[in-house]
């Protein structure tokens, strides 16, 4: 078979597989040598003991079908390469990485559809977050937590109300923003600019009212994302961390020890919220999304300033009328509104005790509203 037919054949094999990821409702797809395809189903990962079981010259041809000759050589040379990807009018976000000296992949099926604040079950007060008009606001959470979709709704708020430029920096680019009231323009990294860091950079040269950075990698890509935000723009990213605060600490953590002071003195000043976010199975079917959020007000920004990450919470536990919300005050109301169990409220943090509070407190409060209506 000459090598055109061969990269045919396993672009049919790749379709083959995404459409069958479709029908069965599979947000994702791995491929790894000696496994059979695995489809994320519902959250949980289930393996297709029908299909053929994968080796190494499949997947390297799948490989060889996605990778132009540069895309090649900076996979071998990084040993992962993102794209994005379309089947039957589906869009897939692809990761071929490299696992024991193999080649694996990963896709995920992208949705492409923007949805409001309120269809996908967030807490409302993330609305405050589209009107900031400068700053830093920082989506966080564990891969596959939501966190595109959640910051796609943020964007299509702002494209839907306010007459301003949307610049989103992307790998790949996700969801496909149409101009509304905003002008939007979308970079993908690998294929319109060479980084995050430097198409960042870029930005500042491009008039952008409002910056989506699909997410900051390394010191570098974070300290342009502070000066956008420093420098009059509104600037959304993401982080992997599972804690609101905690985030603060990552961030500054991925600098240097001499930069860190001033780092802290500058996101103290740039902050403006921080959302954490988790996806838990839902009583109703489907997936929920829980949301610890941190409003950052002077208290908070002068809390960042002097280092004093422990005293935050403290904030977020008494500030719930300015919009804060403590993992375990998410939790409690969507147990409260009957999405989760409270058994699988509990299961997802080490404060059961404060839980528990919280929950009396709504039921409380919840009597009280039921008092005064009658």
């Amino acid at each position: 078979m000459n090598s055109n037919n061969s990269a045919a054949a396993s672009q049919s094999l790749l379709d083959r597989l995404l459409i069958i990821a479709n029908e069965k409702g599979a947000s994702d797809l791995h491929l790894s040598r000696h496994c059979h395809p695995t489809y994320r189903i519902g959250g949980e990962l289930i393996a297709d003991e029908a299909l053929e079981l994968m080796d190494e010259p499949r997947l390297e041809a799948i490989l060889q079908s996605l990778l132009s000759p540069v895309r090649r050589e900076s996979f071998d040379r990084q040993g992962s390469a993102d794209l994005s990807y379309s089947c039957n009018s589906e869009r897939f976000r692809i990761n071929l990485y490299r696992e024991r000296g193999g080649i694996a992949v990963a896709a995920r099926r992208l949705d492409g559809t923007t949805h409001t604040l309120a269809a996908l079950r967030l807490p409302p007060q993330l609305e405050e977050l589209t009107r900031f008009h400068e700053g830093l606001v920082l989506i966080t959470g564990a891969t596959g937590s939501g966190k595109s979709t959640t910051l796609a709704s943020l964007i299509n708020e702002i494209n839907r109300q306010r007459r301003c430029h949307i610049l989103t920096i992307e790998e790949p680019v996700e969801y496909i923003h149409r101009n509304q009231l905003a002008t939007v323009h979308q970079r993908e990294v690998g294929a319109d600019s060479i980084s995050f860091a430097q198409a960042i950079k870029d930005a500042l040269r491009e008039d952008p009212d409002v910056i989506l950075l699909g997410e900051m990698r390394d010191a570098e890509t974070m300290s342009a994302a502070l000066t956008a935000a420093e420098t009059g723009h509104l600037v959304f990213s993401t982080l992997h961390t599972n804690d609101a605060v905690g985030v603060i600490d990552r961030l500054v953590g991925a600098f240097a020890g001499d930069e860190q002071d001033g780092v802290r003195k500058q996101l103290s000043m740039v902050l403006r919220a921080v959302v954490t976010q988790r996806l838990l199975r839902s009583e109703q079917g489907g997936r929920i999304p829980i949301n610890e959020i941190l409003m950052v007000n002077n208290a908070v920004a002068s809390l960042i300033r002097h280092h004093k990450p422990e005293q935050i919470r403290s904030v977020m536990e008494t500030g719930r009328n300015q919009g804060n919300q403590t993992l375990e005050l998410a939790l409690a109301l969507r147990v409260k509104e009957r999405l989760i169990s409270k058994t699988l409220a509990l299961s997802h943090t080490p404060r059961g005790e404060h839980l528990e509070d919280l929950l009396r407190v709504l039921q409380a409060e919840s009597r009280e509203r039921l008092g005064a209506a009658s």
